[in-house]
């Protein structure tokens, strides 16, 4: 870190810029050219040892909060192969260490500005694909240091190979006017920090995320060729601590049912087969937090979260009513009937009801390619997920074919299950498959006593004809901008609230349960920007064109997407899912589909 170390020394001490620690110069001097003057690089990477610490500006507004990815080589740490559960226990274990320089630097009485601080990517109980902790091959440092920031090439050494390398993405406040604070900060403290990190890390603890990742990529890859949708493993812990996702401290563990009980990859526990699951119980009894766990297990999740063996199958979409969305030229008719007015084949609103909003986010996640969906009746518009044979009785003219009726035709004619939590009504035990009773969290099966009662009481299902669950729509490059009417100037603006702002557009996602970090929301945010501003034809494929982006991040990683133009967005990012890509584009309301 010398080199950085003469670049702060030669800066005004009450600098606000840093404009030499981010243009990193370097004179190079080649030995094998020893007549030739130094040759002037652009370098951000300062180097401690073979640890690289590239430095860069988070965005013009805050020069005081140098962007720092630290680059330690792999090898150093004993790791062979870089992946994203690697990645987020090293990230896990550095931030113990940096909440130790926090505390050091820490006075109530200031602010950051005048006390410093390192920020990183703030985490969940989920493994993600991040840019805050990540593998790429990164370059060796070729060089020794000389005065200034002069350096002269290794002899014979000049073409040294990249290393695969663990990159920790910070965001770094320096302290406002103490450019001897800032030195010790980004020279000596936060460079030994990474060294103890080094040094301290736990390899069979490491050994242990390893095992359990490759058991998790295992049952993945057996549920996605077997006859169940999810997998949840005994000894399971459900429950989160009031306030948290952390698991609850004392709580039942799960047990599968003796006739659902199977063994995957060494693992005995609960399978959900496909088709249609109907969950049920009393109040507090657990049946949400079952579907909450099950919900969960879309991704990963880390040792001792207590649901790390709580897979899902990874297309899986929770789905809720979300009263007042935009819904634009989405064919709902098999849960609509009829509107006053309109065609349920070809439906847009601007407010969508509990109802139609309910049918659009059910029709658009099976457009998508989702093969389970999770729904809450607590969540659900009652009008659209229930009518039973009293009421049918009685109102004869009505437009909405309940979600009863159609829940096993989608299993039946689309290959798509259902796992639902009912409480209130008894109409789904007719239609469902399997029943489960939750009671003080424990499960049982209770399908043959459900098939039974259902006889006794004369309830059969009275379906419809089959429906058409097609969808045909284009949409248009018109208003798919991330530039507002009139300006030049593009706006990317995302809420903590669960709102993204971008171009004219105001697209409130709150319905979008599966966006599981705020990190993966910032990322929506520069996707759909990136998708707009790369568009230039009149159309948009945007199966295609998301498929390219999502290859471009899977090369380059995910911070290919972010743009320090947009100075109001935060540095740290997590992957979504290209579901919720497509429903974020789908809840716009200035962009204009048309029916084929």
């Amino acid at each position: 870190m010398q080199r950085l170390k003469n670049k702060l020394l030669a800066m005004d001490p009450n600098t606000a810029t840093y404009t030499a620690m981010y243009d990193g110069n370097i004179f190079v001097e080649d030995p094998n050219y020893a007549d030739m003057e130094p040759t002037l690089f652009f370098d951000p990477i300062y180097y401690s040892g073979e640890i690289g610490f590239r430095i860069a500006t988070t965005h013009k507004l805050a020069l005081d909060r140098p962007t720092v990815v630290v680059q330690i080589p792999a090898e150093l740490l004993g790791i062979c192969k870089g992946t994203a559960a690697v990645a987020d226990f090293c990230l896990r274990t550095f931030a113990l260490y940096m909440d130790a320089l926090n505390a050091e630097l820490y006075n109530r009485s200031r602010p950051d500005k005048e006390n410093g601080r390192y920020y990183l990517s703030a985490l969940g109980g989920e493994i993600l694909v991040r840019n805050g902790s990540y593998f790429a091959m990164c370059p060796q440092k070729d060089y020794r240091n000389m005065s200034g920031s002069k350096v002269c090439l290794l002899a014979g050494d000049k073409e040294r190979p990249q290393k695969l390398c663990l990159c920790i993405r910070m965001v770094v406040q320096l302290p406002r006017k103490h450019i001897k604070k800032t030195m010790r900060m980004l020279c000596k403290d936060l460079p030994n920090a990474v060294d103890r990190f080094i040094a301290d890390l736990d390899r069979a603890k490491l050994q242990e995320v390893l095992e359990l990742a490759d058991k998790q990529a295992a049952i993945r890859a057996w549920l996605r060729g077997s006859d169940y949708c999810a997998f949840i493993a005994n000894g399971s812990i459900l429950p989160r601590s009031k306030g948290t996702q952390q698991p609850m401290v004392n709580a039942i563990p799960f047990i599968s049912t003796p006739q659902d009980e199977i063994e995957v990859c060494g693992v005995r526990g609960m399978g959900i087969r496909r088709g249609v699951t109907v969950i049920t119980g009393g109040g507090y009894s657990g049946k949400s937090t079952l579907l909450d766990a099950i919900s969960a297990g879309i991704y990963d999740h880390v040792l001792g979260d207590g649901r790390e063996l709580c897979i899902t199958d990874a297309d899986a979409v929770t789905i809720s009513a979300e009263d007042g969305r935009s819904v634009q030229h989405v064919n709902i008719s098999p849960f609509i009937k009829w509107l006053p007015g309109g065609d349920t084949s070809d439906f847009s609103t601007e407010h969508a009801s509990g109802s139609t909003s309910q049918a659009a986010n059910i029709m658009e996640a099976v457009d998508c390619g989702a093969k389970l969906l999770l729904i809450d009746e607590d969540r659900s518009a009652t009008n659209f997920m229930i009518r039973d044979r009293m009421m049918k009785e009685l109102i004869e003219k009505e437009p909405i074919t309940p979600f009863t009726d159609r829940v096993g035709e989608l299993h039946r004619t689309l290959g798509v299950s259902t796992i639902l939590v009912i409480g209130g009504s008894g109409e789904y035990l007719s239609v469902a498959d399997r029943v489960y009773k939750m009671e003080d969290y424990r499960i049982a099966d209770v399908t043959e006593q459900a098939k039974a009662i259902c006889h006794a009481h004369g309830v059969a299902a009275d379906l419809p004809s089959a429906a058409n669950w097609t969808q045909e729509r284009t949409l248009h490059a018109e208003g798919f901008t991330s530039y507002p009417e009139g300006s030049g100037k593009e706006l990317l603006w995302v809420s903590e609230m669960r709102f993204i702002c971008i171009g004219d557009e105001q697209i409130d996602v709150r319905g979008l349960h599966d966006i599981v970090s705020p990190q993966q929301l910032n990322t929506l945010g520069f996707m759909l920007r990136l998708l707009e501003v790369t568009n230039s034809s009149e159309t948009v494929d945007l199966v295609s064109t998301i498929d390219a982006l999502y290859q471009k991040i899977e090369a380059e990683g995910v911070d290919y997407v972010y743009s320090s133009y947009f100075t109001t967005c935060k540095r740290f990012l997590d992957l979504p899912r290209k579901a919720e890509l497509l429903a974020l584009i789908n809840r716009m309301r200035r962009i204009k589909f048309n029916k084929v």
